[in-house]
């Protein structure tokens, strides 16, 4: 039972990345050369033990796609983004950075994790409404029922998706952007945006790993050198991005709740290396729509993730409660690492004042 729940686990933390890798394709990046960046995950995670997977990120996806004019000047930035974030990850620097802040700020990033994910799901279930609600209504009703996220996550993606093959009479494909599908190796260039672009998928980064490492780490009853899956996501990173491939990094999965979670992260990260490599990202992701993933990410942003952090950062007492309340709201409302920024002024000013 334990491995048919890994297993479960692993093929749901695939459906998670497919409508995010479908993302990455109109932005021109190729779906093959990326299968590289989840095999080194894969390699990495074997080799440390680490319950915390990589995968297709849309925030990142999205700041690269956005601030780069051409797929030459994305890929430049991921790999620069990634050189820094490996050096930082192999001086130790975000697990320094996490004891600095101490325990509030990093439980008020969790926290706002947990409202942007929930956010996040509610939008997406706006734009794809019977898709959305079929989603969020599964997921609800299964995690009550079974308090599993391998479940959750099972069901509504399964569910929503069924929803959807019959509802939607456009099957629509992958990007008409995307590069060609063979590894062909990119040579990083330098201009001012692209160094522009390097840093603010730095400082995202910083945040996210900090945030979304520690959330798995509780979700899995374990814990996660965030320095480690920094070094292997950037390895991944700068991989992936020499031969035309788009950006992974940590994410939150349904793998960390399974009863082997380095085992489940792994298969899946295999399982994505092999769609990927075998060209089927654009054929089965006609079948998953994005919008099928709004339930677990409701369920693990308003239920699993927000409370307990919540809890733990506003009712520290004193000044700990405001610094906890402010790093909780700006991460909502911006992103984790400027969560955390905010939380380290507050903390100054209020030692000053």
């Amino acid at each position: 039972m334990d491995i048919l729940k890994d297993i479960l686990a692993a093929i749901s933390g695939v459906l998670n990345g497919l409508p995010q890798g479908l993302l990455a394709m109109t932005f021109g990046f190729a779906s093959v050369p990326t299968a590289l960046a989840f095999i080194i995950g894969a390699f990495g995670n074997t080799l440390t033990s680490n319950v915390a997977v990589i995968s297709f990120q849309a925030e990142t996806i999205t700041v690269a796609g956005t601030m780069g004019k051409n797929i030459r000047d994305r890929l430049s930035m991921i790999f620069y983004g990634a050189l820094i974030m490996l050096i930082i990850g192999m001086f130790g620097i975000l697990e320094k950075i996490i004891d600095w802040i101490g325990p509030v700020i990093t439980n008020g990033m969790m926290a706002g994790v947990g409202i942007m994910l929930a956010k996040v799901a509610w939008n997406m279930a706006k734009n794809d409404r019977i898709v959305g609600i079929s989603s969020f209504a599964s997921a609800l009703i299964t995690y009550i029922a079974t308090n599993d996220l391998v479940y959750t996550i099972t069901i509504s993606v399964i569910l929503s998706s069924f929803i959807y093959f019959f509802i939607q009479k456009e099957k629509p494909g992958a990007g008409k952007n995307a590069t060609q599908e063979k590894f062909i190796l990119q040579r990083p260039k330098l201009s001012p945006t692209i160094i522009r672009g390097s840093l603010a998928m730095v400082c995202l980064n910083i945040g996210a790993n900090i945030a979304f490492g520690k959330i798995n780490a509780d979700i899995a009853d374990s814990t996660v050198n965030i320095d480690t899956i920094t070094i292997i996501s950037s390895l991944a990173d700068m991989g992936s991005a020499l031969v035309g491939g788009g950006p992974v990094e940590v994410v939150i999965s349904a793998t960390a709740s399974a009863p082997h979670a380095v085992f489940a992260g792994v298969l899946m990260m295999g399982l994505m290396a092999i769609i990927l490599g075998m060209k089927l990202l654009p054929k089965i992701g006609k079948y998953v729509p994005s919008a099928s993933i709004t339930g677990f990410l409701f369920v693990l942003g308003a239920i699993v993730t927000l409370p307990n952090n919540a809890a733990s950062a506003l009712t520290s007492g004193g000044e700990s409660s405001i610094i906890g309340g402010v790093t909780m709201i700006i991460t909502a409302i911006s992103d984790p690492f400027l969560g955390m920024l905010a939380g380290v002024i507050m903390q100054f000013l209020l030692g000053i004042f």
